[in-house]
């Protein structure tokens, strides 16, 4: 662990990690749950910093089933998924506690909107900065660097922190 800078608070048997336990990831994401032979075994849930959680049955490491619920109380639902796409548009506080009036448009789950910084972008889960190709928690703090994959949906999909003129431009 202190290799690793993980954290484990359980019962060993043999020498390895065995029985109920809560085991702290150096991201600060935590499982609480069973474990068998140093990995996550039985029931568990891992808890994200964001608040989120994904509750599971886990094999050897390996999930068997499992829920993911977002920080607002939002399921995820692989085989119904419609959320905040062409079937349904709405946000999950939308949903929950109804749209707003005529000319106030909500343009994020969280409302107000955070704001974000100039030349970055909101991507769900913190600021992506596309010099640096570096996405920090709303916080600051470190998350991951971006593939190009990733970058490119950003650019694509996620809002901005700045304004542009979209649509037609009068001439002067």
């Amino acid at each position: 662990m202190q290799y690793t800078g993980s954290q484990y608070i359980g019962e060993y048997v043999d020498g390895r990690m065995e029985g109920h336990a809560e085991y702290i990831l150096p991201t600060e994401t935590r499982y609480v749950g069973e474990m068998k032979d140093g990995v996550f075994h039985g029931q568990g849930t891992l808890y994200f910093p964001s608040g989120s959680q994904y509750d599971a049955i886990w094999e050897n490491g390996l999930v068997v089933k499992g829920t993911y619920t977002f920080s607002d109380g939002l399921q995820y639902d692989a085989k119904n998924w419609h959320y905040c796409d062409t079937y349904d548009r709405r946000f999950y506080t939308e949903i929950c506690h109804g749209l707003k009036p005529t000319g106030i448009s909500q343009l994020t789950n969280v409302d107000p909107p955070r704001k974000i910084p100039k030349g970055c972008y909101d991507c769900g889960d913190g600021f992506y900065n596309p010099i640096t190709r570096v996405v920090k928690d709303y916080n600051n703090r470190f998350l991951r660097n971006a593939d190009d994959d990733e970058h490119e949906w950003i650019i694509r999909t996620c809002r901005k922190g700045w304004d542009e003129i979209v649509g037609h431009r009068p001439k002067l």
